[in-house]
C-alpha cells in the first residue's frame, strides 16, 4: 500500500555561500523548534568553503534522516539565482528563508503556524527580527513593524507595506507555489529577487505581520556578493560601494516598474512604495556616511535622480545621517524603537 508523504508546512531555505563557521548554530536553532512540520533545503553556491559546508551538513543528514535536502550548484548562480533555485527545490507550503549566518528564534515556527491558522490564505508573513553582535544573547536592536498581528489585503495595502520590508532575507516567509510560479532570471544581479516575489505574490494574496521576533540577524558580517557572473564588476565582495547601493535601489525600482507594466500593480502602488523608501531611506546610506563630502553629495544626487528628490524625508536622512554619523544615528534609532515598541510609522496605519 502506498502511503502519501504529508507535505511539510515549511521549507527552511538556506542559500549557502561560505560562512561554514556559523552553519552549526543555525541548524541547531532550526532542529530545536517545537513545531517539526518542516524540511531544510540548502543550496551551496560553489563557494570556497563547499567542502566544510558539506561536512557539516552530512552530519545533520545522518542525525536527522529525511529532514534535510542538500544540493551543490554546478555553477555559481549568485544571490538571486540561488533564491530562485531554493524555491524550485522546496516541498513545503511556505518557504521560510534563513541567512547562512543567522539564528532562528525559539518558538518561531510555532508562532508562524499559529498566525497561519488564524489567517490561512496569506501569501506572505511579515516578520519581526533583531540584530545581534557576536553572541545571540547580545541583541542590539529589534525591528518590529506593528505592535499586534496586522492583516493586509492583497494589492495596494499589502505591497505598499511589505515590499520594502522584504529586504532582509532571514525570516522571509512566502507562499511556495506562487513564488515558484513567479520564477524568472530577469532580476539576477539586483540582490533583491525577494522583492519580485513579494510584488508577484501579494498582487494575488494578502499578507499578515507578526510582532513576535522570529530571527536573529548577525551584525557586522561583510557581504559576499560579487562572485557570480551576474554580480562580478557590479558588487565588490566584502563591502557595499556607493555604486553598489545605487545599483541595488535601481533594481528595486526596476522590479517595481516591471510589475506595473505587467498589470500586477497600479500607479498608486508605485507611488506608495517609492514614498515608503524615501520615508525610511537611512539603511541604504548608513554604510556610506564616512564618504568625503564630495562623494556623499554625488551619491545624494544619484539617488535623487532615481525619483526620490520629491520626498522631504529623503533629504532629511542624508542631512541628519551625515551630521550624526552611523553610530549616533543608530543609537537614536534604537532609542525610538525601544520607546515605541516598534519602528516609527511614517505614512503607515497602526
Amino acid at each position: 500500500m502506498n502511503i502519501k508523504k504529508q507535505r511539510p508546512k515549511f521549507s527552511i531555505c538556506i542559500p549557502a555561500y561560505n560562512r561554514a563557521r556559523h552553519l552549526t548554530a543555525l541548524l541547531d536553532s532550526i532542529f530545536a523548534q517545537s513545531n517539526q512540520s518542516f524540511e531544510i533545503v540548502i543550496c551551496e553556491d560553489q563557494s570556497p568553503e563547499r567542502t566544510q559546508i558539506a561536512m557539516i551538513v552530512n552530519k545533520y543528514i545522518e542525525k536527522y534522516p529525511g529532514r534535510l535536502l542538500y544540493y551543490e550548484n554546478e555553477q555559481n548562480l549568485g544571490y538571486d539565482g540561488n533564491i530562485r533555485n531554493l524555491v524550485s527545490k522546496a516541498n513545503g507550503e511556505y518557504c521560510f528563508f534563513m541567512g547562512n549566518d543567522d539564528i532562528m528564534c525559539k518558538g518561531a515556527l510555532h508562532n508562524v503556524q499559529t498566525v497561519l491558522e488564524t489567517y490561512p490564505n496569506v501569501g506572505l508573513v511579515l516578520k519581526s527580527y533583531a540584530w545581534f553582535d557576536g553572541d545571540p544573547d547580545h541583541v542590539n536592536q529589534t525591528v518590529r513593524y506593528f505592535s499586534d498581528e496586522h492583516f493586509m489585503n492583497a494589492g495596494m495595502e499589502a505591497i505598499s507595506v511589505c515590499y520594502r520590508r522584504a529586504g532582509v532575507i532571514s525570516g522571509y516567509i512566502v507562499h511556495r507555489d506562487l513564488a515558484n510560479q513567479a520564477a524568472t532570471d530577469e532580476f539576477d544581479g539586483t540582490l533583491y529577487y525577494q522583492m519580485h516575489l513579494t510584488a508577484y505574490v501579494l498582487a494575488r494574496m494578502p499578507a499578515v505581520s507578526t510582532p513576535e521576533t522570529l530571527v536573529l540577524c548577525r551584525n557586522g558580517e561583510p557581504p559576499d556578493f560579487g562572485n557570480s557572473g551576474s554580480e562580478k564588476g557590479i558588487f565588490t565582495p566584502g563591502r557595499y560601494t556607493p555604486a553598489a547601493r545605487i545599483r541595488m535601489i535601481t533594481g528595486v525600482i526596476t522590479i517595481l516598474q516591471h510589475h506595473h507594466e505587467n498589470g500586477d500593480i497600479g500607479n498608486e502602488v508605485v507611488e506608495a512604495v517609492m514614498k515608503d523608501y524615501a520615508n525610511y531611506f537611512y539603511p541604504y546610506i548608513k554604510d556610506q556616511l564616512e564618504l568625503s563630502i564630495g562623494e556623499f553629495w554625488a551619491l545624494y544626487r544619484s539617488f535623487a535622480q532615481l525619483g526620490f528628490a520629491r520626498y522631504p524625508m529623503f533629504h532629511l536622512y542624508f542631512l541628519v545621517g551625515y551630521i550624526l554619523g552611523e553610530r549616533r544615528f543608530d543609537n537614536l534609532t534604537r532609542l525610538i524603537r525601544a520607546q515605541l515598541g516598534r519602528s516609527p510609522h511614517f505614512g503607515l496605519k497602526n
